[in-house]
């Protein structure tokens, strides 16, 4: 039986923010998303957060995460004072009393963190049946970390920090990563035992560890797994990780990344074979790609979907859906649950809010169409327009099969035409129409021969004296 508790109580000084350091963005989750992302597969029995800083924000936050299926709530613990990492732990007491299990300790900030090593951890602690067991690292550069030295065994001998190492200890590139798993019962025993004698008057975990043997190490593979978040530089270095970690993953499942440098993925989104991503291309939210579509370049995908061998360039696409064959761009704007038909085109400088395209549509340059249902194989000339807003409310414009509307067409809301219609080129609609016909809406042409604009200086003769 397992218990997590998440250190997230801190307000991240460094970052230089009101928000909770754990709250933090990083490629579509927060810090603290990322940390419980890490246990989606490990069975808990309880999952704690210790809470402080703006903890209304933190508890508010995460009641909007989705939660793994089969795991208990999340249960949010207080802790008034942040006082270090031992007095966070200290006010678990209350919480786990009677629980006989173990507790695997975790920080908020540290993003990276994957699940096998979690497992690991799990598994070396209860082989080994020890009272602790600690996650630690070899890092290149260990200056400012405490080292954990060890026997043969890898039982712990001694954590030191880095301002009392010797110059030989200093030698020594294994640190404390700060994830721990404990036998409750006995760290319940020695928490009260806790001192803040030292300069920082804190209470520390690593002296929990202390009062405990035999404790056992483990060292986690990739060093970068442990590498915590404290200021934004350090956010920024996490998100270049879990990029190429993210697109690593997808090339070896059958995605083309062009230029993966220059391009970002969140981990939700969902790509299938044989999809490619052009350079300065940006997937973000619940969005899925479907087989043989190439988005991009320079294109940006928010919470869509896009079918089967689609082709987005130089576009945005925002909650949307764009079904199979259908070209985007370069240029174009989809936003506001637009749902496209198959094989459609929509084109150069084209703006499409709320509106849903039957097959095989065309709206190929310099148009606007606001909550629109168009059916199938209709043709929008260029410059056509819907004026969808009065002022106070948004109006529909229904459009039939094969409609086609001519350049610098307006439609104007609410409209409805039938099928087969042809609306002459600058005309502005404001009433319905049946099927098969033809719309004029504009004035007549009028041509008035000898027309010119009187300048001021055939006007006033004293205007044009070369004087």
């Amino acid at each position: 039986m397992v218990a997590v508790a998440i250190l997230a109580a801190g307000k991240g000084t460094r970052m230089r923010s009101d928000l909770p350091k754990v709250l933090h963005r990083l490629g579509g989750k927060s810090l603290l998303e990322w940390v419980l992302t890490s246990l989606a597969d490990i069975q808990l029995a309880r999952r704690l957060v210790i809470v402080g800083y703006r903890s209304d924000l933190v508890c508010e936050a995460l009641a909007h995460s989705v939660t793994a299926a089969g795991h208990p709530p999340l249960e949010f613990v207080e802790q008034t004072e942040q006082l270090g990492t031992g007095h966070a732990v200290q006010q678990l007491l209350p919480h786990l009393q009677g629980f006989t299990g173990d507790l695997l300790i975790l920080n908020g900030d540290v993003p990276l963190l994957r699940t096998a090593t979690l497992s690991h951890l799990l598994q070396i602690h209860r082989d080994r049946g020890n009272p602790a067991t600690i996650l630690t690292a070899h890092v290149p550069v260990p200056k400012g970390y405490g080292r954990v030295f060890c026997d043969s065994q890898n039982l712990l001998q001694q954590i030191v920090e880095d301002r009392d190492c010797t110059d030989a200890q200093k030698q020594n590139r294994r640190i404390n990563a700060g994830v721990y798993c404990f036998h409750w019962p006995d760290l319940a025993a020695v928490l009260p035992q806790l001192k803040s004698e030292n300069d920082q008057k804190e209470y520390y975990l690593t002296d929990a560890v202390n009062f405990l043997s035999p404790v056992n190490v483990v060292d986690v593979e990739d060093y970068r797994e442990i590498l915590g978040v404290n200021d934004r530089k350090q956010l920024a270095t996490a998100y270049t990780i879990l990029q190429t970690r993210i697109k690593d993953d997808w090339m070896q499942r059958g995605v083309t990344f062009i230029d993966p440098d220059s391009t970002t993925i969140d981990d939700t989104v969902q790509l299938e074979t044989d999809v490619v991503v052009e350079p300065q291309t940006h997937l973000r939210g619940q969005t899925l790609i479907q087989a043989g579509s190439r988005i991009g370049p320079g294109s940006l995908i928010e919470n869509s979907q896009i079918g089967k061998n689609v082709t987005v360039m130089f576009s945005v696409v925002l909650n949307s859906r764009v079904a199979d064959g259908t070209r985007v761009g370069p240029y174009a704007h989809l936003r506001g649950g637009v749902e496209t038909g198959t094989g459609c085109r929509i084109g150069n400088f084209v703006e499409l809010k709320n509106t849903k395209l039957g097959d095989r549509t065309n709206v190929a340059h310099l148009s606007y169409l606001g909550d629109t249902t168009t059916g199938n194989q209709v043709n929008i000339g260029a410059g056509t327009i819907t004026a969808n807003y009065d002022g106070v409310n948004k109006h529909p414009t229904i459009l039939g099969d094969r409609v086609k509307t001519g350049a610098n067409t307006v439609l104007v809301a609410p409209l409805t035409i039938g099928s087969d219609v042809t609306i002459a080129a600058g005309s502005a609609v404001t009433e319905n129409a049946p099927d098969d016909c033809l719309i004029i809406a504009r004035s007549r042409q009028v041509i008035k021969p000898g027309w010119r604009l009187q300048s001021s200086s055939a006007a006033d003769p004293k205007s044009a004296d070369p004087k």
